[in-house]
């Protein structure tokens, strides 16, 4: 039997499916690296976002709401970021962490984003405002770009035999 494409179940037998993938197994080099496909959508989509939102802040309002949108959209990026690797991690340790690793990390991103927005509410800073509307586009932006990478991607499936 030839070998099977990437992505497509293989059969060795009439009952038996298994899966190709590129990805390597749980536990071995360059596994967390090869569960982060969507890292290159994202990171480019707020990119973009920071290049268009920046510098229209900076015209618009001054350079505190600049770097107030600034602050937003680094917040988001790096709150993703930290809770996807976390996640690749856990996946590529044991699959079953996933969960447990995934609820943890959003619970303290949550909390120290909460100590941390107080702190600078507390200031009395007036790039609030404009950090705010900046995290609410980027999420949007973020969460968008991740849905069109996971739309377009092929997913491996497998067919019932009818057994």
């Amino acid at each position: 039997m030839s070998a099977p494409e990437a992505g497509r179940p293989s059969t060795d037998d009439s009952r038996a499916v298994r899966f190709t993938t590129d990805a390597p197994p749980a536990g071995q080099p360059g596994a967390i690296r090869a569960r982060l496909p969507f890292l290159r959508y994202t990171l480019v989509a707020c990119a973009v976002l920071a290049l268009l939102m920046v510098p229209v802040a900076a015209l618009w309002r001054g350079s505190t709401s600049a770097a107030g949108v600034a602050a937003g959209i680094a917040l988001v990026v790096a709150s993703y970021l930290v809770s996807g690797l976390s996640v690749a991690w856990a996946d590529a340790v044991n699959p079953k962490m996933i969960m447990p690793f995934g609820l943890v990390t959003y619970g303290i991103k949550m909390v120290m984003l909460g100590v941390a927005m107080s702190a600078v509410a507390a200031t009395g800073w007036a790039g609030l405002p404009d950090l705010g509307v900046a995290v609410i586009v980027a999420v949007i932006v973020w969460t968008g770009a991740h849905l069109t990478w996971a739309l377009r991607t092929p997913l491996p499936y497998v067919q019932p035999s009818g057994d």
